[in-house]
Order: C-alpha cells, then sequence, then structure tokens
C-alpha cells in the first residue's frame, strides 16, 4: 500500500511537471550539484535556530515570488535606480529573512558556481521551513530560472487579504491553481505574523450597517481591536496569524470554523459549501490538510518564468 501511495504521488508530481511548460524535474542536480537539499536545508535550519520567525517569512517570500511572474526569484531582487523592485511594493515591504537565501546562495556557490538558480533555492527553503516547523516534507522539482525583471507595481496581482471568495478564486485560477489549492495553500497562514493593516478592515467601519465585521467572533473581534485602536495605535502593532505561531499544523481551519480566522480572505473559505468542506475536511485531518498541502506547494511552486541562474540573489547577471 505504502509503495502505491508513493507512486501516486509521483505520478501527481510528474504529471504537475509535464503541464507548466518548463521541464522540471526531481533529479535535475544530481550530477552537477548533489548536496543541493543538504546546503539549503542547513541554511535554513541555522536561521531557524536563531530566530523562530524564519520559516513563516520564507514560506511568504515563495508565495510572494511565485504569484508574481511564476516562482523566479523576481521577489529577491533589489531595486536599481528608477526601477522599484517587488520588495518594495507594499504587499512585501514586511517580508524578510531575504539574508537565508543569500548564505544559501553563497554556499552553493562555493560548492557547485553557477549551476543553482535562486529560484531553486527558494522552493527548496520553502519545504524546509514547512517541515521544520512540524509540516510535511515533499520532493522538491528543480530546474526552475531566475527572472530578470521585477516590479513594484506588479505586486498588485498578489492576492489580498481583503478579497472575497470569487476574487481569491480567479487570482489562482489565472495560475492555473484549483479550488482545493487556495484552501490548502491558505492553510500557510499557520506560521507567523500579521500587522494591524491586514485585517483593519474587519474591526473598524466594516461596511454602512456594522463597524465589526459580524462573521468575526465578538470576544476574538474585542482582541483585535485592543490590539489595533482606531487611535493611538502602537507602531507594528498586530498578532500572530494562530496561536502556535510557530507550529505548522491545521489549528487555522479549526479556528475559521469558531469564526477566528484573522482575514476576511481567510473567513470567506465559509461562504461556498466546497470550500467549506475542505476547510472542514482539513480542520478534522492533520494527515488530509498535510497531504493536499503538499501536492498544492508542488503545483504552486512549478509555475515557472524565469532565463538565467543568477550568480547573486539581489541582482541579474
Amino acid at each position: 500500500m505504502a509503495v502505491m501511495v508513493a507512486f501516486l504521488n509521483l505520478i501527481i508530481i510528474f504529471s504537475v511537471v509535464s503541464t507548466t511548460g518548463k521541464s522540471l524535474s526531481l533529479n535535475y542536480y544530481a550530477k552537477t550539484c548533489p548536496n543541493v537539499e543538504f546546503i539549503v536545508a542547513k541554511a535554513v535550519k541555522d536561521a531557524t535556530a536563531r530566530d523562530k520567525t524564519v520559516p513563516a517569512a520564507i514560506l511568504r517570500m515563495h508565495f510572494h515570488d511565485c504569484f508574481v511572474r511564476g516562482c523566479d526569484a523576481s521577489v529577491l531582487l533589489n531595486s536599481k535606480g528608477n526601477n522599484k523592485a517587488e520588495k518594495d511594493g507594499p504587499p512585501n515591504v514586511s517580508l524578510h529573512a531575504f539574508y537565508v537565501i543569500d548564505a544559501a546562495k553563497k554556499a552553493l556557490e562555493a560548492s557547485c558556481p553557477g549551476v543553482v538558480s535562486c529560484a531553486d533555492i527558494l522552493a527548496l527553503a520553502a519545504r524546509d521551513a514547512v517541515f521544520l516547523s512540524g509540516g510535511p516534507t515533499w520532493d522538491v522539482p528543480k530546474g526552475r530560472k531566475d527572472g530578470r525583471t521585477s516590479k513594484a507595481s506588479e505586486t498588485r496581482q498578489l492576492p489580498a487579504p481583503t478579497f472575497n471568495l470569487s476574487q481569491l478564486r480567479q487570482s489562482f485560477s489565472q495560475r492555473g491553481l484549483s479550488g482545493e489549492d487556495l484552501v490548502a495553500l491558505s492553510g500557510g497562514h499557520t506560521l507567523g505574523f500579521s500587522h494591524c493593516s491586514s485585517f483593519k478592515n474587519r474591526i473598524h467601519n466594516f461596511n454602512a450597517t456594522h463597524d465589526v465585521d459580524p462573521s468575526l467572533n465578538p470576544s476574538f473581534a474585542a482582541k483585535l481591536i485592543s490590539i489595533c485602536p482606531l487611535k493611538n495605535q502602537a507602531k507594528n502593532a498586530g498578532t500572530s496569524m494562530d496561536p502556535s505561531t510557530t507550529t505548522f499544523d491545521n489549528t487555522y481551519y479549526r479556528l475559521i470554523l469558531q469564526q477566528k480566522g484573522l482575514f476576511s480572505s481567510d473567513q470567506v473559505l465559509l461562504d461556498n459549501p466546497d470550500t467549506k468542506n475542505l476547510v472542514t475536511k482539513f480542520a478534522t485531518s492533520k494527515k488530509a490538510f498535510y497531504e493536499a498541502f503538499a501536492k498544492s506547494m508542488i503545483r504552486m511552486s512549478s509555475i515557472n518564468g524565469g532565463q538565467e541562474v543568477r550568480k547573486d540573489c539581489r541582482m541579474i547577471n
């Protein structure tokens, strides 16, 4: 049975890879850089030992990379001259831990210079970040190339925390991702921290009838209002995405069912029977969530559009 499951997982991986247009493969670096996975994992592990917020940061960085121009490491490029890069776009100013990718790249350049793309490093690091936080692991198809374009204006394409369900579905379907991918990948919100700006729409001036979003649990809403008052809010105020903020688990889905999802885009997953059934399924079974998350991460991380292998992840060759 276990062999059959493993075989089916491989079929899923290869079918995803073959539909992306770029030929990614599991053994892409087998001859040219056999230690690539070990080197990236060490960089992520070392950084996480010093800073427990690193895994959430790396996972978010990978999402934000893939949703703009595909997974081409365009999010890593620095602004230069008149060009404001993605990392300086409004949704990305709170991204951090770029130094982890730099550390992995430096070690890889010493071991196998000019071979491993920054896009592959980020895809591998995101997988390692999830696993180090207690989540699932999966085989990452490799062979992405790094992009040469990065524009802050294009970060408007990222799904916003204020999106309703139809906006979310459209954003995902435009990238070849399904409703199940949407619900599974939203589970990445089990890790990390959010500033007030991402959920203040739910607790102040929600609409003409309600000051507070009526789909918010009242005691949870009161807690959020105390953290993010309308006036005299503390600088960088915010809250953890869920109470087990550094542990990758299915608490996120259980909170949504209790009307304690932090973002509008979390709570709206209950607005449709299909997505609601998946929320319930993942809230009930961590195993079902982990399997779906791994599958969806492979699908998302296989969207690619790059052209080169950068020598320095922060600048084009």
